[in-house]
């Protein structure tokens, strides 16, 4: 018989976007309040037309990209802007699939789910991009949409936070 942890989930979203960091700030510092644990999930996907009009014929699989590594690097990297000092403590996944679908998925069982409001996609007047909209309407989980900072980054209320 497995034991069950009777602690709290928090899941943030992460694509290296300035809001996807004031995200993860936010989600540390309220996971340090609760004493939940924080998990930072990004998610990757190969550009559909990669390759197109090259007459590369080839396969995602057979072209020497490390996709997954590139997603990795990314979210450690986007990890130690956010936590310099906390983001050991953070689980970490990398998921290869659509950002909305894996953020659902690792949403299913937390109790909170954390993204910013517009990451590296969509037109620069949206107030929320298109899977945070998405989020809001269909996780099983409540769900936090961290704006886009507007602090100067020398503002003490941007300090960094320990989980």
């Amino acid at each position: 018989m497995t034991e069950q942890s009777n602690a709290s989930h928090v899941v943030v979203g992460v694509d290296g976007s300035p809001a996807s960091i004031e995200a993860v700030r936010w989600a540390a510092r309220y996971a340090g309040m609760t004493g939940a644990d924080l998990e930072a999930v990004t998610s990757w996907e190969p550009p559909t037309s990669y390759g197109a009009g090259l007459g590369l014929g080839a396969s995602f699989d057979t072209l020497d990209i490390d996709w997954q590594g590139m997603a990795v690097t990314s979210l450690n990297e986007a990890l130690v802007q956010a936590l310099p000092d906390g983001h050991e403590a953070v689980k970490r996944s990398v998921v290869c699939g659509h950002p909305a679908a894996a953020l659902l998925a690792a949403a299913k069982g937390a109790d909170l789910l954390v993204v910013g409001s517009r990451g590296h996609g969509g037109f620069a007047g949206m107030l929320l991009g298109s899977v945070s909209t998405h989020l809001v309407a269909h996780a099983p989980c409540p769900v936090v949409v961290v704006r886009q900072p507007t602090a100067p980054a020398d503002d003490p209320a941007r300090e960094p936070v320990r989980p």
